[in-house]
């Protein structure tokens, strides 16, 4: 029964389908609709490369050092002797001790032993290369190999370790300089190409695509970010688009094994050719300053303080008698644009002020007190500037009671005003609840609440007891030479 079951219902099924097949003869069908799928090209480089790689360099640099005597095979066989009779014996024949001045004529011994392997690119047919400061830094001297094997000594025209670009040159003419294309419109996700001597291996062509624009790592300049292999011996060649125009210089990778893991970082073209300019001028490169320490915007420090987001660059400290104290800037100012430019990221601000000639009388705006304020500052020339440091504090028993922002505070004494250019204040002596949760520590001076600059105790009092306890409250304290906003939530 089982099995008479089965075979009916295979019948009916078979019957079934007849049926449809019958009904689609008769002029019923489906179409099964399908979409177009898009044709994927992947890039040939081959023309780019054909194009580029002769323009390209090897860079290997040597370095002579002093030739010390060792023990053992090849070395002087009198050493032995100086380590029973002493390190004045003179071996018969012998002019001297070690160390004694070479003869006349006689020149000290140096042997000369390779030091490193980089790369760099043409950017002018009379013989100017382009490559990383840290590529030819302390070298004796700098040979340049083409593809051809062509082998040039080259000199160094002048290098900026703040950006790592160098400029050297060659005695050469009619070469075929690399074009220079533009690093300000790259986009995420566009192809790329390196070309360069990894570990030696000259003419070496990998590709990738663009990581990220503007990576700050911390460094003077923002860098383009990439996937593109690069390895020790890549550094100061060029990174090309498919047009083969020069968009940035390799410098640096992200590594923890020292080998290329999938980062590597290069110096926007736009920025490394600014300080060609002046290296080819004048040999260094001179940067514009203002006299500000600076750090980042958070995003409850710009709601607290009206801005309408996290932008510009935080004044934490001006300078006694700098540009910009000269301006009227302030510690807890926010520096919005500088001569023009918007300050998007804190970091952007040493980079434009750096690009600005010194002298230069540029316009300034920064966000104080819930307001927009523009200034004009006269830009001084970048020098090393030690941080200020605070005088020690002497002791005052003028202590407020603890308010709903759990702050206790006393007059600043005038020889720390004085010694750190500060106009107002009070002295921070007892941080409870939420100061202390916000960080704040006796010691600290708060300058300003939320829009009111803060003069005395008594002033302090007032305003923190007038503070809405269903928002936070914005202090700006100074700390150690550095001023910064602080958050504060007080209590009801």
């Amino acid at each position: 029964m089982r099995t008479t079951s089965v075979e009916g219902r295979v019948k009916r099924f078979f019957a079934g389908a007849m049926a449809a097949c019958v009904l689609a003869g008769a002029g019923v069908s489906v179409q099964a609709q399908t979409t177009p799928v898009p044709t994927l090209t992947v890039p040939d480089f081959t023309e780019v490369v054909a194009q580029s790689e002769g323009s390209v360099v090897n860079i290997r640099t040597t370095e002579s050092i002093p030739v010390r005597s060792q023990m053992g095979p090849g070395t002087d066989p009198y050493e032995l002797f100086r380590w029973f009779f002493g390190p004045d014996f003179v071996p018969p024949g012998r002019g001297g001790p070690p160390g004694a001045p070479a003869p006349d004529g006689a020149q000290p011994q140096e042997r000369t032993v390779p030091r490193g392997v980089g790369s760099g690119f043409i950017i002018s047919e009379d013989g100017y290369i382009l490559t990383n400061t840290h590529v030819v830094a302390g070298a004796s001297d700098i040979h340049v190999t083409f593809t051809d094997g062509q082998e040039y000594e080259a000199e160094v025209i002048g290098t900026d370790a703040r950006t790592d670009v160098a400029l050297i040159k060659i005695d050469a003419k009619n070469l075929k300089p690399l074009p220079i294309g533009t690093s300000t419109t790259l986009k995420k996700g566009q192809w790329v190409l390196a070309i360069g001597s990894p570990f030696g291996l000259e003419s070496t062509v990998t590709s990738g695509i663009v990581s990220a624009i503007n990576r700050d790592t911390g460094d003077y300049l923002p860098f383009i970010q990439t996937d593109v292999a690069v390895n020790p011996g890549n550094s100061g060649g060029p990174l090309l688009n498919l047009g083969g125009e020069v968009v940035g210089i390799n410098s640096q990778i992200v590594s923890r094994s020292g080998g290329f893991m999938g980062i590597s970082l290069a110096i926007p073209i736009d920025e490394a050719m600014r300080v060609v300019e002046q290296l080819k001028e004048h040999g260094k490169v001179t940067r514009g300053r203002i006299g500000v320490q600076i750090g980042p915007v958070s995003e409850e420090v710009a709601k607290a303080i009206g801005l309408d987001s996290a932008k510009g660059a935080m004044v934490s400290h001006v300078q006694r008698g700098g540009p910009a104290d000269k301006a009227g800037v302030q510690a807890g100012d926010v520096i919005t644009d500088f001569n023009g430019e918007p300050i998007l990221q804190w970091s952007d601000l040493p980079r434009i002020v750096g690009g600005t000639k010194p002298d230069t009388r540029a316009t300034m705006k920064v966000w104080r007190k819930g307001k927009e304020v523009s200034l004009r500052v006269r830009v001084g020339e970048f020098e090393t500037d030690d941080a200020a440091t605070p005088s020690e504090s002497g002791s005052q028993a003028e202590e407020m009671a603890t308010n709903a922002l759990g702050l206790g505070v006393q007059s600043v004494p005038a020889e720390i005003l004085e010694s750190e250019n500060l106009k107002q204040g009070v002295m921070v002596t007892a941080a409870k609840g939420p100061a202390a949760m916000a960080g704040i520590a006796p010691g600290d001076i708060i300058l300003t609440v939320n829009e009111t600059d803060i003069t005395n105790p008594e002033q302090f009092a007032k305003t923190v007891a007038g503070l809405d306890t269903s928002e936070t409250a914005a202090l700006l304290v100074y700390r150690e030479g550095q001023t910064q906003w602080v958050v504060v939530t007080p209590t009801k």
